[in-house]
């Protein structure tokens, strides 16, 4: 099913996407500006545990920062749709960054209050500008050929893995000479600057609300009015990449409790960058080959892909074992991941594309928190096997489901 077509002889290629007209400047500017996403979260934890004193009160603020921003993620790429990138995103940029500067401000010295410091925190959070949705729908734009668009989806999903891998290693550099608020403040200025270079680019120019007029017509393309997730195709993709988050959320916590068990706490970062590595690497090869199966039987099988490896994960002997199963089960995130935007951007018109990219970007954000929440129930009840096997549960068992279907119109 999932075999690879013949290559054509010119079949389009990464250097292709980035020699798209003013794909590199915009694409660049949405990095920087995310970048900041990258450090926010780590910064902002370390931040606020040196001026509370407390891990609880750290704990409570970032529940809250990010709640506001996962669960208010379609409301903000609502209002992208609606006015478009270049009026929605600046204000949006500008008060998000104004809070973290606030927040630096509060954080940087001792005895912050904490009704004051979740207060802002969850105000930023409400405020983020969704820059990885509006730059996948740019791309759609720049880039109207399917097989090249996916490419350039993968290239945008791997460029987001390593963000957030260099973040945490930046703020690491950060707070060797400095405050951790200062990483918050470096975060601050990272998506104002970037936010603005984006809507700078002639690519931004006439997107969003120009296009959210309504009229495309047709089973993929309904009338405005209708609920997005009315949407079939789209409302599987979301809930497979819900699944994919609960995988992934309890899979951090599983990798803490497994190498603390066997007392290799310090091997914790290691096997994340294995997944994270899979991940990238997963997600080049995945967008160098073109596929004869469409998206939506792509998609559950991807899915079960990583539940299956996450299984494995839980019968692996010692910590070598687990991140070397760890890097198998991410070569199927970023392809998963790509896979879902695909079908978001596929499966409504062009004046709901952000906000059909940002309900997948909040399916797996919500799923990783609800993953790793309900783990913690369990980690302390049963093996490790079997938590990582209730863990592939929910990849397994939507993916079974959504699959029954597409194949079965396909």
């Amino acid at each position: 099913m999932l075999s690879p077509s013949p290559a054509p002889s010119r079949a389009p290629s990464y250097a292709t996407v980035l020699r798209t007209p003013h794909a590199s400047r915009t694409f660049g500017a949405a990095l920087l500006g995310r970048l900041s996403y990258g450090m926010v979260s780590l910064s902002l934890m370390l931040a606020v545990k040196d001026a509370t004193g407390s891990y609880s009160v750290a704990g409570a603020v970032m529940a809250l920062f990010g709640a506001t921003s996962v669960l208010l993620s379609p409301a903000r790429a609502a209002l992208i749709d609606r006015y478009g990138p270049r009026r929605a995103l600046p204000p949006m940029a500008g008060l998000y960054a104004a809070l973290l500067a606030a927040l630096a401000y509060a954080t940087w010295r001792p005895g912050a209050w904490a009704f004051l410091l979740g207060a802002l925190a969850s105000a930023a959070g409400a405020c983020s500008p969704p820059l990885g949705p509006v730059m996948r729908t740019l791309w759609s734009s720049l880039v109207t050929d399917r097989e090249l668009l996916r490419r350039a989806y993968g290239l945008d999903g791997v460029a987001e893995e390593l963000l957030y891998v260099s973040g945490p290693l930046l703020v690491g550099v950060v707070v060797k000479f400095a405050s951790p608020a200062a990483g918050v403040a470096i975060s601050a200025a990272l998506v104002f600057v970037g936010t603005l270079a984006l809507v700078s680019s002639p690519a931004v120019r006439g997107t969003g609300a120009a296009a959210s007029d309504g009229t495309a017509a047709g089973p993929d393309h309904p009338p405005a009015g209708r609920r997005l997730l009315g949407i079939v195709a789209l409302r599987h993709a979301v809930l497979v990449t819900a699944a994919v988050g609960l995988c992934l959320g309890g899979l951090d916590l599983l990798v803490v409790a497994f190498t603390e068990q066997r007392h290799q706490g310090a091997a914790v970062s290691w096997v994340l960058a294995a997944l994270s590595a899979g991940s990238a690497v997963g997600g080049i090869a995945y967008g160098a080959v073109s596929w004869r199966a469409s998206n939506r039987v792509r998609l559950p099988l991807l899915a079960a892909g990583l539940g299956a490896a996450m299984v494995g994960a839980g019968l692996s002997p010692d910590v070598y074992v687990l991140a070397a199963v760890a890097a198998v089960a991410g070569l199927f995130v970023a392809p998963a991941l790509t896979t879902a935007y695909l079908i978001a951007d596929e499966s409504v018109g062009a004046g709901s594309r952000t906000q059909a990219g940002a309900w997948v970007n909040t399916a797996v954000n919500a799923g990783s928190s609800v993953g790793t929440a309900a783990v913690g129930l369990l980690v302390d009840r049963l093996p490790p096997a079997v938590c990582f096997a209730v863990a592939a549960v929910p990849a397994l068992l939507c993916a079974a489901a959504v699959a029954r279907g597409a194949i079965s119109r396909s």
